[in-house]
């Protein structure tokens, strides 16, 4: 019926005129006085409101109530607006193959109009969890009460921010105020709508990935940042390493406002990767995304296929038999050498060991490991002798492989484990230097015994094992 008496369409009025039953959805809004002018008999469906528990319920009982006059009559269902935008009108079109639409004019555009604001995204403010991508232009209609207001503010107000710039519509007029404000007006209506026109870069207060990879994009464009427009996939591959071990180290600190702040660098990394690719014509983000989307699909198939899975252990099998599957890794060899190489050394050897002993190539348990450990130490003190370097620096590296397989056994995660140690040793080193310089005295000035005699201290202090 549209937004106003004035509103009907022709193809409305034959389908009114034509019809065996006419039921408006409601007898109580403008649109109304457009099937009463035309003398045809009619029946609403007001008193359903009453009796449905929610709006989810209401466009059930309204659809089914449509559905049952429809038995053996042609029935015209007259709504507000445009049927497309009425839920109660898409669940009988869904239902009622035979059903058709008649165009009218909807509350989106109406609303649009009234706020000079070119048409763009529309959506019911009962239907606002399908709006999970900030888009702009944007009219949320439906806003009937403050309390839907309310509803619709929390959801903007995340996406864009609290003083975003929003037009109120009610009854054909618009008047400007800041989102925060939506639910604090004096009219709400069947008709009452938000429109939020596009916002210049430089005054959003919200962003999202698009934003971002525009930002990336302006930067590398010509009279953008000379730094930026210098860069390539190589320069900035360290940049991507300290990211993530800053990110990693907000982690350790349980520091979320630092977790927050890093996990952006990390993603502003891929957002520049993924422009430079654009730039050479061979990945775009999209690409970008849909490659890790349907990754997270594929190995999740015992959440999206029919794979089964107990438990967590049970996931991570179904997790890496579809990643040798994804990867092409048709034997233990294959696993065995797609471990990254830009892997920190000492969590390299730990993953290798690990995809090595799934093929059962492994020591029988931590004891027989552990002797491989003194055999490569005998190995390295012999290197140390001969005075042979590359001798000693692969006798240390066969030493320290074999102390991985000794903590992977044991069941430690042996990169976190050194870690941890290396915090462990730095604090008692402090603790030392804090013992002897209390003592008036330098630690560069003590022989070996007197040191290892401090240090024994603070060991003791920080009540070690």
């Amino acid at each position: 019926m549209g937004c106003a008496p004035q509103d009907l369409t022709a193809g409305g009025k034959e389908a009114i005129l034509a019809a065996d039953k006419v039921i408006l959805r409601t007898g109580e809004t403008l649109p109304a006085e457009s099937v009463r002018a035309l003398g045809v008999p009619f029946a609403t469906l007001d008193y359903i409101y009453e009796k449905s528990r929610n709006f989810d319920t209401l466009a059930k009982n309204l659809a089914a109530a449509v559905g049952e006059a429809a038995k053996g009559a042609n029935v015209a269902y007259c709504v507000d607006g445009n049927a497309s935008e009425d839920v109660s009108a898409r669940l009988v079109l869904a239902k009622h193959k035979d059903a058709r639409a008649v165009g009218g004019v909807s509350k989106s555009s109406s609303a649009f109009a009234a706020a000079n604001v070119p048409s763009g995204t529309a959506v019911s403010a009962y239907d606002m969890d399908s709006y999970d991508r900030a888009c702009l232009p944007l009219c949320v209609y439906d806003i009937d009460c403050a309390l839907v207001a309310g509803d619709v503010k929390l959801k903007l107000c995340e996406m864009f921010g609290d003083e975003t710039a929003v037009y109120f519509v009610s009854e054909g007029k618009a008047e400007k105020i800041n989102l925060f404000e939506l639910d604090r007006q004096k009219n709400y209506g069947a008709f009452t709508a938000a429109v939020i026109d596009k916002i210049p870069l430089l005054e959003k207060k919200r962003f999202d990935y698009d934003d971002l990879l525009g930002i990336m994009r302006l930067l590398r464009a010509p009279g953008g940042c000379p730094w930026d427009r210098a860069q390539t996939h190589g320069s900035i591959r360290a940049n991507m390493i300290e990211e993530a071990y800053e990110l990693v180290d907000a982690i350790d600190r349980e520091d979320d406002e630092g977790i927050a702040e890093e996990t952006g660098d990390v993603l502003m990394q891929g957002a520049f990767h993924s422009v430079l690719g654009e730039e050479r014509g061979v990945f775009s983000a999209g690409d970008v995304l849909s490659g890790v989307c349907e990754k997270l699909i594929f190995r999740h198939s015992h959440i999206f296929g029919k794979d089964k899975a107990e438990g967590e252990s049970g996931a991570l099998s179904v997790w890496e038999k579809n990643k040798q599957k994804e990867k092409g890794q048709k034997t233990a060899g294959d696993s065995v050498r797609d471990v990254p190489k830009a892997f920190p050394a000492l969590m390299r050897a730990q993953k290798a060991g690990k995809r090595a002993a799934k093929a059962g190539y492994d020591f029988k348990d931590v004891k027989e490991a552990a002797a491989k450990v003194d055999e490569e130490l005998a190995e390295l003190l012999d290197a140390v002798a001969s005075g042979d370097k590359a001798h000693i620096g692969e006798e240390t590296g066969d030493l320290l492989f074999s102390a991985v397989n000794v903590g992977r056994l044991a069941g430690a995660d042996c990169e976190t484990a050194l870690r941890e140690s290396t915090d462990k040793f730095i604090a008692r080193f402090l603790e030392t230097e804090k013992l002897i310089l209390a003592d008036g005295k330098k630690m560069e000035d003590l022989p070996a015994d007197e040191l290892w005699e401090y240090y024994g201290r603070a060991k003791n202090a920080d009540g070690a094992r």
